[in-house]
């Protein structure tokens, strides 16, 4: 792989652009802006949209038999590093009065994108990135340690610069511009990186306990869900939700599983209601739409032969009709204030922090539900009449079955209901989160049939995926480095990263 500076070519704008004769056609800051954004924060179309919910076990597929719901992984490539040289030349070409802010974006972008490579891969070029106009067209892997660090200081880096940022920029799909916003963003991303090291906690280089509670005491939090890093859909073509209708070819197979369906039902969660549709099987039999009988879970790793028959049979539930029928349905969320509160919450469960885990832990269940809630128009589909007001909300609350155990010892069971909770607000967002956050947690408990498992190894589900096969064609040197540094030489889906150890 040749990590090069390249030139822009063909750099997209999230509205629809008209070409006027009379104006310059030449790629702007704002440009390169929109287009890195809208890059990170989208998620694909049709059946591309559902990968990372299947492996995450959010549903099943009625289609065929999917290897992202089996267990089945493989290569991912490094393609995020040439999008990324857009950042360089974004800074470069802003204006003065601009500069400190689109370098701070370009600083909170390269830390985004590279987080989640590394999360997925292991080791991976971050000092050398980038530096293809300098020679470096063959960079050397930064240990993942040290990717983090660097992750981490370049986002103190992006927060100071925010900080001098002079005025609103001009390209940004997510804050309008806003400095101050994208301090609070900055922040947020800052403490999941954190929270996703927990296993190193000990480490002395990272000093994570005491980054963490500096940040909280020090800088600004996401305080509502307007505060969201996430992305907004509208009612022209290019910028419709995935998966409405007009251009989704695949609405009749997502099949919701027992892993989000049955936490819901148990607790007497109307989300459930506003995330699915009832099973035709329970509705032509007469069950009513807003029973909780009439929703069936269907465990994802149950054999193809079996969720096949029953698929046909009517007996699971499809994703709620608001999925498919409304243009600008809901934001993805990248970066939440919810996912915020429970973050908060583990870190006062670890003693990162001083505060009450279970207050932070119900203000993120508050939140996740306003969210659903807020962006569901009042149309019996959509809710199948079980509507999430405040006073719903206040009384879910109060519900003795969801509540944390004021109980040192209960660190285990609290924490099970703190990733179930966050694995339930991440539905229909990027569950690749959820994933590593199981990887990480063990939890929510997610299923796993040696019977079915298209792992290698069966009792388990995979940790990682592969390098690229281009690193091995033009960067071999470098990567065999990498592998054997962290694996023994061995590039192997089921093999532990450094941060999981």
């Amino acid at each position: 792989m040749m990590i090069a500076l390249l030139p822009c070519l063909g750099c997209s704008t999230f509205d629809d652009m008209n070409t006027n004769p009379d104006a310059s056609t030449g790629t702007t800051s704002a440009m390169l802006a929109t287009g890195q954004l809208k890059d990170m924060l989208s998620k694909g179309e049709n059946k591309s949209y559902h990968y990372d919910h299947m492996l995450s076990k959010h549903i099943g597929w009625g289609e065929l038999q999917e290897d992202y719901q089996y267990n089945r992984i493989d290569r991912t490539g490094f393609g995020v590093y040439t999008g990324l040289t857009n950042c360089l030349k974004m800074v470069e070409l802003a204006a003065d009065i601009d500069k400190e802010a689109y370098r701070g974006l370009a600083l909170f972008i390269k830390a985004f994108r590279l987080f989640d490579l590394s999360l997925s891969l292991g080791d991976i070029p971050y000092s050398d990135a980038l530096k293809g106009e300098e020679g470096a067209t063959k960079p050397k892997y930064d240990t993942q340690k040290d990717v983090m660090l660097n992750i981490l200081n370049d986002l103190d880096e992006a927060y100071a610069h925010f900080s001098k940022a002079g005025r609103a920029f001009a390209g940004d799909i997510v804050y309008n511009g806003n400095p101050e916003k994208w301090k609070v963003a900055t922040t947020a991303f800052q403490l999941k990186v954190l929270i996703n090291l927990s296993k190193k906690e000990s480490d002395a280089d990272l000093n994570i306990r005491q980054r963490f509670a500096k940040i909280v005491d020090e800088r600004p939090l996401m305080v509502s869900n307007s505060d969201n890093f996430q992305l907004v859909y509208g009612t022209k073509a290019s910028q419709i939700y995935p998966l409405h209708l007009s251009k989704n070819r695949f609405l009749i197979y997502p099949e919701l599983s027992t892993t989000v369906i049955d936490p819901l039902t148990k607790y007497g969660d109307y989300r459930l209601f506003y995330f699915a549709q009832p099973a035709k099987a329970k509705t032509e039999s007469g069950v009513a739409a807003d029973s909780w009988d009439a929703y069936i879970g269907i465990d994802p790793s149950r054999s193809f032969a079996e969720l096949g028959a029953l698929y046909t049979t009517g007996n699971t539930s499809n994703l709620n009709l608001r999925f498919y029928e409304l243009e600008t349905c809901q934001p993805t969320i990248r970066v939440g204030y919810a996912e915020q509160l429970f973050i908060l919450s583990e870190a006062c469960l670890r003693k990162w922090i001083t505060g009450d885990a279970a207050e932070y832990y119900r203000k993120g269940i508050e939140a996740s539900m306003k969210f659903t809630a807020g962006y569901t128009p009042d149309k019996s589909d959509y809710h199948h009449d079980r509507i999430i007001t405040d006073d719903y909300i206040q009384n879910f609350l109060t519900n003795p079955d969801i509540q944390l155990a004021a109980d040192d010892n209960a660190f285990e069971s609290n924490l099970n209901k703190i990733i179930t909770q966050k694995y339930l607000n991440s539905f229909m967002h990027y569950t690749y989160d959820s994933y590593y956050e199981y990887r990480r947690t063990g939890y929510p408990l997610l299923p796993i049939n040696s019977a079915t498992n298209l792992n290698t190894m069966s009792d388990r589900m995979p940790v990682r995926y592969m390098y690229e096969q281009r690193e091995y064609d033009f960067n071999r040197e470098n990567v065999e480095e990498a592998i054997q540094r962290q694996f023994g030489g061995n590039d192997d889906i089921n093999e532990l990263m450094w941060i999981l150890k």
